[in-house]
């Protein structure tokens, strides 16, 4: 039994150094509340619907969902990540989500209330845009 102590201690070592020096991803880095989860890269132009749906999502859904749908610690999850590609998110999601709100289920920032500030047209603008920011992110 003494034989193995050793070396599981030092594994124990090795594990708990690499785990304080081990650089963490936007998604598990402790954060700031406030500060974004995931980086984005915006597209060097925006369509016009696009830019329509940048103001209404600035006006409405930034101050949860972030600048350039990145996220927001402690508030709302990025808009632009994989679980919101159109494959497993599509289009009429978005637009039931600001129409009746969501019960959180892929994050833990709490259920999302609905929008009704926000007419159906505001809503596919905006879904244009967080569209375009995430085909500028890899996310198709």
């Amino acid at each position: 039994m003494k034989k193995y102590a050793f070396p599981a201690l030092g594994a124990a070592c090795i594990g708990a150094i690499g785990y304080a020096f081990w650089p963490a991803t936007p998604e598990t880095a402790t954060s700031q509340e406030g500060a974004a989860v995931v980086t984005v890269t915006r597209p060097s132009a925006l369509t016009p619907q696009a830019e329509l749906g940048k103001r209404a999502f600035d006006a409405v859904c930034a101050a949860c969902h972030g600048e350039n749908a990145a996220g927001k610690m402690g508030f709302g999850p990025p808009l632009v990540h994989k679980i919101y590609e159109p494959s497993h998110h599509g289009d009429m999601a978005f637009l039931v989500a600001a129409q009746q709100g969501v019960r959180a289920h892929h994050w833990e920032f709490g259920n999302m209330p609905p929008q009704p500030q926000l007419t159906q047209a505001e809503v596919k603008t905006i879904i244009a845009y967080v569209r375009e920011l995430q085909r500028a992110n890899g996310i198709n």
